[in-house]
């Protein structure tokens, strides 16, 4: 099973949001059981996030640049703009 975290500034508003947004996407294409959500603010999870302790994290607020190599920009999953390619970058990565 594949870690999946979900942050943005608190880990609540924008995270809870996305959250839905992507159960609901998992859940049409059949990942859901292959993936584990944790709902955070990414304060809590920078040394998380740099260790690797999970294997797909999508981010509603800017990163530190020691970790945005690691993080999937989900910012489109709210305005709705471009928001087929942060699911392709999320599939990419369920399918690693």
């Amino acid at each position: 099973m594949k870690k999946m975290l979900i942050m943005c500034g608190a880990g609540h508003a924008t995270s809870t949001v996305v959250r839905s947004k992507v159960e609901e996407w998992l859940s049409d294409n059949e990942f859901s059981e292959t993936i584990k959500i944790k709902q955070s603010a990414v304060g809590d999870e920078i040394e998380n996030i740099a260790g690797g302790a999970y294997d797909i994290v999508v981010s509603t607020t800017i990163v530190p640049e020691s970790i945005k190599n690691k993080v999937i920009n989900g910012v489109s999953l709210l305005t709705g703009i471009g928001a087929d390619k942060v699911y392709q970058e999320i599939k990419k990565q369920i399918e690693r």
